[in-house]
């Protein structure tokens, strides 16, 4: 699945590349859309994100592309493989800006985890 996102100059830290923890919260929150719109009637929190490694910079008005895929479905967890691109450089567009794992769990109202049903079913 893909998502973009703007980068503002309000996302931007002092030395005018993006503040690396508002591409964390934009991954948190892409990758969960992602589970939840391939899952629906789950309810997911996230449980890992694997290395955090930036690899380029990242500049006001680049349009953010995050690409999402699914590597592995558990019982409870599904866990997505996600890559950042930016849309908006021509001279390198196939550049990968960050990637990462992260794993989400189901979840029921009282926080316990829920397994997951392909259909997304969900059962106790």
């Amino acid at each position: 699945m893909e998502h973009y996102k703007l980068v503002l100059p309000e996302h931007l830290n002092h030395y005018g590349f993006l503040f690396g923890g508002y591409l964390l919260h934009w991954l948190d929150e892409v990758v969960y859309i992602t589970a939840t719109v391939e899952f629906p009637g789950h309810e997911f929190v996230t449980v890992a994100m694997d290395n955090v490694a930036f690899k380029q910079h990242i500049t006001s008005g680049e349009v953010l592309q995050f690409k999402v895929e699914q590597l592995h479905l558990g019982s409870s967890s599904v866990e997505y493989f996600v890559q950042v691109f930016s849309e908006t450089r021509s001279e390198a567009p196939d550049v990968v800006l960050f990637e990462t794992k992260m794993t989400f769990v189901s979840v029921d109202p009282n926080g316990n985890s829920l397994a997951i049903k392909a259909s997304g079913e969900q059962t106790h």
